[in-house]
This record gives structure tokens, C-alpha cells and sequence, in this order.
């Protein structure tokens, strides 16, 4: 799962970034209004993080930008703005949550695994294709009604991508763009390493290899 953070203050920025990653995330951290309305137009996010304050353009114009352009990835606002005011306006404008400085990481991650699963149409904190069953919270895996397994956050990471579009083809381009951010060194084989891992916590049918075009976990019933 990819996210966009959007935040000028680097030691805010620095914790977040680092609280993401450890719990999964791929992170791409803006400082400005330009570079995450850049980002946006050549890169796609399953959430952002947005911070009102930014220097320039602030919060509430990089939120209007997305959603007059039709996109619907989620928006948490991150803010220390607690004017009731300020919230109706980023609700109201197509945020969905608003969290207020200074957040608990622990509360944020949580917000931000709702918010995901509202996305989703889901209440459950679990992903399944009726072979596989994802424990979003726990990071655990298991086939059927075999003994859960524990996974790294690389190997989550892949999994879930695959996951949440049981049945279609995910290429080894795409799969990286789910799970690495930017200025992380992906060597050329990482994709098959990380598979190869589930496999063998899994069983070596639940990840399907096309041939020339990807991987992909059954759609189910």
C-alpha cells in the first residue's frame, strides 16, 4: 500500500514516514503543495496524508485539486487547525477523516486502516478470496483453516496488493510501485524473493505466476 504524505515540518515528517514503514507502508513524503500535486499526476496512491499548513498553496487547495480531478483516493487531513470551522471544510471539501496534532501514530494507523477498509465496502479487518485469509491488523496469513503464519512487511505488502484485486494480473512494475517508495533500492529480483518467501510460509499454489505478464492470487468462488 503506497501513501502520499504531505507535510513541511521535517521532524513530524520524519516520525510519520518512519511509523509507515515500519508498519508496511510505502511512503512518499512531499513538503509542498507543487511536489504532491506533482506526485499525484505521475504516481498513483492508495491514501494521503495531507497537512493544512503547508508553505504556498495550503492543505485545502491541494484537497480541492483532487477532488475536481475526480480522484477518489482517500484524504486524511493531519492538522493542528481545530477550528470547527476548519473541519467541516475539509469534510465537507472530500477529506475522509481529520485527525488533529498531536496524534498517537498508534490512533493514526488505526484511522488510516478504517479508512482503507470503508474504501474497500468492508468493516472487516480481513482481506480473503476463500482460499487466502489477510489479517490487515495482525499481518498474519493462512490458507484455508491451516495455523496462521506471521508475516514480514515486505512479504504483507505483496500480498495485499494481490489481494485486493483477486484474479487480476499484477506485473512486477506495478507490484513495486505498491510496496517501495521513493529512494528505496529495489534489486531486480526483490519480486520473486518476496513471493518465493510467501510460498513457502503458504504453499507454493496460493501466488500464481503468468508467464511474460505477472502474478496473481485466484479470485475465488
Amino acid at each position: 500500500m503506497r501513501v502520499l504524505l504531505v507535510e513541511d515540518d521535517v521532524m513530524i515528517g520524519e516520525a510519520v514516514q518512519a511509523s509507515l514503514k515500519d508498519d508496511s507502508y510505502a511512503v512518499d513524503w512531499a513538503l509542498n503543495s507543487i511536489t504532491a500535486l506533482s506526485s499525484l499526476g505521475c504516481q498513483t496512491y492508495d491514501l494521503i496524508l495531507l497537512d493544512l499548513g503547508l508553505p504556498g498553496k495550503d492543505g485545502f487547495y491541494v484537497l480541492k485539486s483532487i477532488r475536481s480531478n475526480g480522484d477518489r483516493v482517500p484524504v486524511i487531513i493531519i492538522t493542528a487547525r481545530d477550528d470547527v470551522d476548519d473541519r467541516i471544510r475539509g469534510l465537507d471539501g472530500g477529506a475522509d477523516d481529520y485527525v488533529l496534532k498531536p496524534f498517537n501514530m498508534a490512533e493514526l494507523l488505526a484511522r488510516i486502516r478504517a479508512v482503507y477498509r470503508r474504501k474497500g465496502g468492508s468493516a472487516s479487518a480481513q482481506l480473503s478470496n476463500g482460499e487466502i485469509v489477510l489479517d490487515l491488523d495482525t499481518k498474519e496469513a493462512a490458507v484455508s483453516d491451516n495455523q496462521r503464519r506471521q508475516l514480514s512487511n515486505r512479504e504483507f505488502s505483496l500480498l495485499q496488493t494481490l489481494m485486493i484485486r483477486p484474479g487480476a494480473i499484477l506485473s512486477r512494475t506495478e507490484l513495486e510501485e505498491r510496496i517501495y517508495g521513493w529512494g528505496e533500492e529495489v534489486e531486480s529480483n526483490a519480486i520473486e524473493f518476496i513471493i518465493h518467501s510467501l510460498r513457502k510460509k503458504l504453499g507454493s499454489r496460493v501466488i500464481k505466476n503468468v508467464r511474460g505478464l505477472g502474478w496473481m492470487v485466484s479470485k475465488g468462488d
